[in-house]
């Protein structure tokens, strides 16, 4: 091969090179970022619990800081506007309680009336069309820090702890909201609190959590158990890769995201974000959220998730948040695989 041939080789060799480079880096980055900053809540909280009900985010309840008492305060987000609306104020101010929606309605389960108190059975309706609330059949075992799924029009209340200071609960109840009745089911394998769950086909993935008792014995858990409530059943399934309490999952196209939590209640909160794969069975490390936080609580709308409030440093000294972030996970820069060339 010539000299001049040669050069023509290597100028054609790098061109190429260059333009792979360009068409990798536009598959890798061509979706943005996968996090992005929403219009904050009116009322900063941390321990709300949230539900979507005609693609509208309903917030509810939580507790302003570490020494304040619970609040009954309803706000409403309209993600496709980025907007916030007042609505009526919950009968029981409470935080830390689970919460379903069901046929258009929300049903606000449990929860505790102080930061350390007793967990309270009561159990409200919200009709958002009605912007009403309805007092309903209490749930059998009083507790908060609880979480729930719902799975073919049946509420499943899982986990929590009575008071502050005991052991926490693997109690598991069904509440039926047409007939307004509960029904004790099949305990969870490990007893936990601040937990999270999300239903997937039918199935309820209880992720995360507490067994400590009281304070100096608080450690997150990795532990991950899945609830068929057909066969009334738990399956114990891989373990999440962070171990952490005080997070909140949320569903996207048949994957779960874990997100925010801690490590224990002395520790700051994590921006952690990891996705669980419930056919594979496997995990996946995603990007981190913005604001590192533990007693926030998630919702998905439009196969987006909003991570709403919080508390942004360690107890006892922690606050709560008015913190707003949007999770794209289609956006997700590690989600994309860059094809070999």
């Amino acid at each position: 091969m010539s000299f001049i041939r040669k050069l023509e080789y290597m100028a054609l060799i790098g061109l190429l090179a260059v333009s792979g480079i360009l068409r990798i880096t536009s598959i890798g980055f061509a979706k943005g970022n996968a996090w992005t900053m929403k219009a904050n809540m009116l009322t900063a909280r941390s321990g709300p619990s949230t539900c979507v009900v005609n693609g509208k985010v309903y917030v509810i309840g939580g507790v302003k800081d570490a020494n304040s008492s619970t609040i009954k305060t309803v706000e409403e987000y309209d993600p496709a506007t980025d907007t916030w609306t007042t609505k009526t104020d919950m009968q029981t101010p409470r935080s830390w309680f689970a919460i379903c929606a069901v046929n258009g309605k929300i049903y606000v389960i449990g929860g505790g009336k102080s930061v350390i108190g007793v967990g309270l059975s009561t159990v409200e309706e919200y009709d958002p069309a009605a912007d009403t609330w309805t007092t309903k059949t209490d749930m059998p075992t009083a507790r908060f820090v609880l979480s729930a799924s719902a799975v073919n029009g049946k509420i499943y209340a899982i986990g929590g702890k009575p008071r502050h200071g005991v052991a926490p609960l693997s109690t598991v109840e069904e509440y039926d909201p047409a007939m307004d009745t509960w029904k004790i089911k099949t305990d969870m394998k490990t007893a936990r609190w601040s937990l999270s769950t999300s239903q997937i086909n039918g199935k309820i993935y209880a992720i995360g959590g507490d067994s400590g008792s009281s304070e100096g014995t608080y450690v997150g858990l990795a532990t991950v158990e899945e609830y068929d409530p057909t066969t009334d059943t738990w399956t114990t399934k891989t373990k999440m890769p962070t171990a952490r309490g005080y997070l909140s999952a949320s569903a996207v196209n048949g994957k779960i995201y874990a997100i925010g939590g801690g490590r224990t209640l002395s520790t700051s909160g994590l921006s952690t974000v990891e996705e669980y794969d419930p056919v594979a069975d496997t995990w996946t490390t995603k990007t981190k959220m913005p604001t590192a936080r533990f007693f926030l609580s998630t919702s998905a709308v439009n196969d987006n998730i909003y991570a709403f409030g919080g508390s942004v440093s360690s107890w006892p000294s922690w606050q709560a948040c008015s913190t707003l972030e949007e999770y794209d996970p289609s956006s997700d820069p590690t989600s994309v695989r860059n094809p070999s060339w």
